[in-house]
């Protein structure tokens, strides 16, 4: 609850006492003293943990408590060697896993600051943007359209502001604000019309106000639990989840067979109990958030460099999944450079009238300005001195117009702006040149108007229509009923030049598998203008009118083959995206407008760009700082060479080393010794994650970019199925080997087979990266010196003194020859099978879409 409920009742100078300041606003050393006495302006609490405790918590994995508590016990019974030796490789494992996952963690923040929603505050005598979290109790804020509330706070000026205010009291449309002293009962918050509250949205106006709360302590603050919840989880989030369950059932079942059958051969039971937990840690990918999140870091660095800031990592593979991209044409197709070329009468003539008609309604408008609206006061500089506004209509989606109330001293004036067809439709007569005299708008009048609209969307202009109304002297609001009865005026025309790079652009997206479908409120005859002129092939168009009489289900039918829709509004935008996730497409969409927050949420992806309103960067998952379709198709590629680096440490870990875990715990069923200690296993485990580190770097094949993909359980287990006893078999023939050739004793076979199964298991990333040729396909050079680095080593390491702590032998010069022999056979075979498993798959089961 809040602290002080009603604090808008009170004057000004009472909520608090700090808050009294001039018109200068705070001095920046006043802001900085408050900031650390407020605290953040954050709906939460965000305070980041010591990292020294963050490290700790990364003890809290139960496998790293076992392996703890067992080198603990090893201690008790005179095992010192095993306690320090299992004490250091946890210690290392844990550390790797924190530094390589707080320095990519530290990095994704960093470029989420960079386009951080602002604020505009008065300090120091001028105005300045701050990022939102720094503005602090006693601020002088500045609003205007578009804008996201920074914090809760009293108005002192306000120009016509509407302000949407449904996420804290539920209520549908944009309520209008105005400072003053209220009624003793205004307690609740649809009552406070002198108060503007965080978060919610300035749909149109301008004003100023004194931040009275910030952070925890504001109305949304104090509901932040239930509106703060996390994002529905990716297709990519929910597929490495499933792997670790995959992962954790085979892990259970293999460590209770091994405790079962060491248990019936009646075997030691600590080194039976460190055998079975140094299995499941072999087995566990205890380093696969560490690579998913240093991927992912890496992927949005990559990124940050070809001009796309994410925000939230997870999103960039789902970015590299995306088969279909719903944009606008503004700014994507087109150069956004709109000019006003034709202002002209109902007779089609050019007309000084209508160009004033659309100046005024313009440069009076206090909504935020449209690209329309920019060119009509780009276009010529009108005086509108003897002009005085008295209120104004916004603009919103459903009426497609905004209307300015003037006057002009001898009498007042509507002047009404918006789509043609609406304003033809709200008006009795017209205009003639030469002739004041008002003339009915009858049926042949309405045709002909209409076609003169229709030839000037043929040609590819914009249409707005321009129409007026006088009032009386003391009429004193606009309302939406003053909008009948009009007197038409005439068109005004706007040219927005196609961009020459979209073409190439699009064919790229399509060549890598994303279909792009243009969602616009223009018309389809202007929309199919540039299509034409870009050489893009439609395929079939729906209009808002259209998709407003069919139901979800008709709508997914025709969602799938149109790649035009025009004349829509918001919700219509939200449901086109819906329609294509329920048939199973993952959607972007890419979105700069103030109502485009709801598509943003409901897209897969939601790509906005930095010059977007607050409310869309704020729901936007990246932003693009060029609006342009190349840079999103160079943000698709990363997204796909993410996905793909992440799925070699997954394959690894569900063939080879899942083999390599396999055959440990089949050769207790026959072996009198265990066939390797757990320090060894554990040693083994540490060496081949420190050969995985660089995956991250890794390069991934064209092939693998071609089409989106998303995370296939099926493919992975039929994966694991096909290389995993291909691994297992080679680990028994070295059994034999080691048993029936070398006569080996135990040391020697645990020796023997530490040195096999970390040269198999450490060297077959060279085979599964790819899908193609291994020598063709280069690996990054951090790969190759790392992963033959760890080969050497554990091939090394027997001949060393620091290798009969680990319980090694030096093996005979022969056992070099055939395990050189073994694993280049084993490297051939992994690579026919992977070449067949791929042939057999695309057919069985394509993994592209």
């Amino acid at each position: 609850m809040l602290d002080d409920p009603a604090w808008w009742l009170k004057p000004l100078s009472e909520p608090q006492a700090e808050l009294a300041t001039d018109a200068a606003g705070l001095s920046s050393a006043e802001a900085l003293s408050r900031l650390s006495r407020f605290g953040p302006n954050l709906f939460r609490d965000h305070k980041e943990r010591p990292l020294w405790l963050q490290f700790l918590s990364r003890f809290k994995n139960p496998l790293v408590l076992l392996l703890l508590v067992a080198s603990a016990i090893s201690a008790l019974t005179d095992e010192v060697a095993d306690f320090l030796i299992i004490s250091v490789i946890v210690l290392l494992s844990v550390t790797l896993d924190f530094v390589q996952e707080h320095r990519a963690g530290k990095a994704a923040e960093s470029l989420r600051h960079s386009v951080s929603v602002r604020a505009a505050v008065i300090r120091d005598g001028r105005q300045m943007e701050v990022p939102v979290t720094d503005v602090v109790p006693g601020d002088l804020a500045v609003l205007s359209a578009g804008d996201m509330v920074p914090a809760d706070g009293l108005l002192l000026e306000a120009n016509d502001l509407f302000v949407k205010q449904a996420l804290l009291t539920g209520e549908a449309y944009p309520v209008e604000k105005r400072p003053g002293a209220l009624a003793a009962n205004a307690t609740d918050l649809q009552d406070a019309a002198n108060a503007v509250f965080m978060g919610t949205t300035v749909i149109s106006g301008s004003a100023r106000m004194r931040v009275v709360k910030t952070g925890t302590g504001t109305a949304i603050g104090a509901i932040a639990d239930s509106l703060t919840r996390q994002p529905p989880p990716t297709a990519f989030e929910i597929g490495t989840h499933r792997f670790g369950l995959l992962i954790m059932r085979l892990t259970v079942l293999l460590v209770l067979f091994v405790l079962l059958v060491n248990a019936l051969m009646h075997k030691p039971w600590l080194e039976s109990f460190l055998f079975a937990v140094a299995l499941a840690v072999g087995l566990t990918p205890e380093l696969l958030p560490m690579v998913v999140s240093v991927t992912l870091s890496r992927g949005a660095l990559q990124m940050a460099k070809k001009r796309v800031i994410v925000k939230r990592l997870a999103s960039i593979q789902n970015l590299g999944s995306m088969d279909v991209l719903c944009t606008d044409k503004t700014g994507t197709l087109t150069e956004a450079k709109i000019r006003l070329e034709q202002h002209v009468d109902p007779q089609g003539k050019p007309s000084a009238r209508v160009l004033e008609l659309a100046y005024l309604n313009s440069f009076f408008e206090t909504g935020l300005k449209s690209p329309l609206d920019e060119a009509i006061l780009a276009h010529e500089n009108i005086d509108v001195s003897a002009w005085k506004k008295i209120d104004e209509v916004p603009f919103d989606f459903e009426r497609r117009r905004v209307s300015v109330l003037l006057d002009k001293g001898n009498g007042r004036l509507l002047v009404v702006k918006g789509a043609s067809e609406e304003i033809i439709g709200l008006c009795t007569a017209y205009e003639e040149l030469g002739n004041e005299a008002q003339i009915p708008l009858d049926k042949a009048n309405r045709e002909r108007i209409h076609g003169q609209h229709i030839a000037l969307e043929k040609e590819g202009f914009r249409v707005l229509g321009i129409a007026w109304r006088e009032v009386p002297p003391d009429h004193p609001h606009a309302v939406v009923g003053d909008e009948t009865e009009l007197v038409f005026a005439g068109l005004a025309g706007f040219l927005d030049p196609p961009k020459e790079s979209a073409g190439a652009a699009l064919a790229a997206l399509k060549e890598s598998g994303v279909a792009v479908k243009i969602v616009t409120g223009d018309s389809e005859l202007v929309t199919q203008h540039v299509c034409a002129q870009l050489g893009i092939a439609v395929t079939g168009v729906l209009t808002g009118k259209e998709i407003a009489q069919m139901d979800d289900q008709a709508l997914r039918i025709k969602v799938e083959t149109a790649n035009l829709f025009c004349r829509v509004n918001p919700s219509q935008k939200d449901r086109v995206i819906l329609a294509l996730k329920a048939r199973g497409h993952v959607v972007g969409y890419l979105g700069d407008g103030i109502n485009d927050a709801p598509s943003l949420h409901s897209a897969d992806v939601g790509l906005s760009v930095d010059s977007a309103v607050d409310v869309a960067k704020e729901a936007a998952d990246m932003i693009l700082l060029d609006q342009d379709l190349h840079v999103l198709h160079d943000g698709v590629l990363e997204g796909r060479r993410t996905f793909g680096n992440i799925m070699k440490y997954i394959m690894m870990g569900t063939s080879s080393n899942f083999g390599n875990m396999f055959s440990m715990a089949g050769a207790a069923l026959f072996l009198p010794f265990l066939p390797m200690l757990p320090t060894q296993i554990l040693l083994n485990n540490i060496l081949y994650d420190l050969s995985e580190v660089p995956i991250p770097l890794d390069e991934v094949d064209a092939e693998e970019l071609r089409r989106p993909r998303v995370m296939d359980m099926n493919f992975i287990r039929n994966f694991m199925l096909v290389i995993g006893p291909i691994s297992s078999a080679f680990d028994f023939l070295t059994f034999y080997i080691m048993l029936t050739v070398l006569k080996a004793n135990e040391t020697l076979f645990q020796t023997g087979w530490f040195v096999e199964s970390l040269s198999t298991q450490v060297l077959v990333i060279f085979i599964i990266r790819t899908r193609g040729n291994p020598f063709k396909s280069r690996a990054h050079p951090v790969l190759v010196a790392t992963s033959l680095a760890v080969v050497v080593i554990g091939a090394a390491l027997p001949l060393t003194p620091l290798g009969t702590y680990f319980g090694f032998v030096a093996p005979p010069v022969q056992f070099y020859a055939i395990l050189a022999a073994m694993v280049m056979t084993y490297l051939v075979m992994v690579e026919v099978a992977k070449r067949g498993f791929y042939r057999w798959y695309r057919v069985a089961k394509p993994i592209y879409r």
